[in-house]
């Protein structure tokens, strides 16, 4: 049993690493079906690493899950299947192009973002799998709508969040009870910081796709933006193409995520480059989150993540 001089030697990263893995295990034991959302980003990474940490050396109670847009970076795909096949697990993955073919999603372009089309795919997802919780990377420090969840986040038997009737979570107690057709998010990272993220990664040694660290890549400049060229979206006419070393902060639908100008080559020049970083990753980089916090929280209650 660990003393009280051993509880006052816990770093800040190992009480936030106690904290989700203790959430993980609250999952394990409180759900009958959940499972763990996993897209190769680096909030997902954390979150599986920690899984690891939980339950290893017996296999994840739970399989892992991607809602996959179709227009996702090639480098996150493939390291989505590396880290699966490394750890045996089972990975099922629901495709929007699947709900688009169903009728189900609908865009006015092949090339529209797909980005809050994923909430129809999940949804379907949850009710083909019946599941009663996901278990999410989402970060209280990411956006101001995720900054009102609870970490187990209620949603109704249509999938829908309502940030009014949240459940208190004094003493890190969770309610776990749902009725049938209901479901939670859970979200073990929720009082990390993109800062913490980033150590964790560092401490740990953790490997991530490469579009996390500085390339060279070709740009174009939509006001604060830097917009990636690549199939989905070309340039247009007018535009200047200029090739720049940028990294990614956050890694989601090529159509509306954008990276930044950056030379950090490691977790500990991107940690420096975060101490003077005035907008969260996706309030930097993510086309949709810029619109308004009322457009994420309106996401949020059709059942986004």
């Amino acid at each position: 049993m660990s003393s009280a001089a051993d509880v006052r030697t816990l770093t800040h990263l190992d009480r936030l690493e106690s904290e989700a893995i203790h959430i993980l295990r609250e999952v394990a034991a409180e759900f009958d079906r959940p499972a763990l959302l996993f897209s190769g980003g680096k909030d997902s990474a954390v979150v599986l690493r920690l899984a690891e940490k939980a339950f290893r050396p017996e296999p994840l109670p739970f399989p892992l899950l991607h809602v996959d847009t179709g227009h996702n970076f090639p480098e996150v795909i493939a390291f989505r299947d590396q880290r699966v096949a490394e750890l045996g697990e089972r990975l099922i993955v629901a495709h929007v192009e699947d709900s688009i073919a169903r009728g189900t999603v609908r865009l006015r372009k092949a090339t529209d973002s797909r980005n809050s089309a994923q909430a129809v795919t999940l949804l379907e997802a949850i009710a083909e799998h019946q599941f009663d919780a996901l278990i999410g990377g989402a970060r209280r420090d990411e956006e101001k709508a995720r900054a009102k969840e609870r970490i187990f986040s209620h949603r109704d038997e249509f999938g829908q969040w309502n940030p009014k009737l949240q459940r208190p979570e004094l003493w890190s107690l969770y309610n776990a009870k749902i009725h049938p057709g209901e479901n939670m998010r859970v979200f073990p990272i929720s009082n990390w910081t993109e800062r913490d993220i980033w150590t964790y990664i560092a401490r740990e040694k953790m490997a991530l796709p490469s579009l996390y660290y500085t390339h060279e890549r070709e740009i174009v400049r939509r006001g604060d933006l830097l917009m990636p060229v690549t199939d989905l979206t070309p340039a247009g006419e007018g535009d200047r193409v200029e090739r720049v070393s940028v990294r990614f902060r956050t890694v989601g639908d090529i159509t509306c995520t954008a990276p930044v100008a950056s030379v950090a080559r490691n977790p500990a020049e991107i940690i420096a480059e975060t101490e003077f970083a005035d907008l969260s990753e996706r309030g930097a980089t993510r086309m949709d989150d810029q619109a308004s916090e009322a457009s994420m929280e309106r996401r949020k209650k059709e059942g986004y993540f």
